[in-house]
């Protein structure tokens, strides 16, 4: 089974437990890397001093709703940047209005998924997403 390193950018500290616990079910010992702040995520994959051994990562799920600087704007950030353009990117979210679906299409996201309400959903929606991002899916080398 493939391993990868996953970067989760989610400021909701029970969306972040569950997204941890679906991966941990799978059995597959995926690195996850957490920041909580949209305005991190470049100094992250810029590997600032402040972040310990930060890894370029192999896929991004990323919410759209965050502190400091949405999705969006991280989201174009990476995508403009020649450097992590081609790490695919996730938009986990609540949102399932059509507007942010569209302008994240727009920005290059790989793939537009809105949370589901309950526990048990979210759990195989997270499941099923690291199945095919990380098992079928053959991703560029970071």
């Amino acid at each position: 089974m493939k391993k990868a390193h996953i970067l989760l950018v989610e400021d909701n500290e029970g969306d972040i437990y569950l997204t941890k616990e679906a991966f941990e079910e799978s059995k597959i010992t995926n690195k996850i890397s957490v920041l909580k702040s949209g305005a991190d995520v470049m100094d992250y994959l810029k590997k600032a001093d402040r972040f310990p051994d930060p890894q370029t990562p192999d896929l991004i799920l990323l919410d759209l709703n965050l502190p400091k600087k949405n999705g969006l704007e991280v989201l174009l950030e990476i995508k403009g940047s020649e450097a992590f353009k081609m790490i695919p990117i996730i938009m986990l979210t609540t949102s399932s209005s059509e507007q942010d679906i569209e302008e994240a299409y727009k920005a290059q996201v790989n793939c537009f998924i809105t949370k589901p309400v309950d526990a048990e959903s979210f759990l195989k929606v997270v499941s099923a997403t690291e199945n095919f991002w990380i098992q079928i899916v053959t991703l560029p080398k970071p």
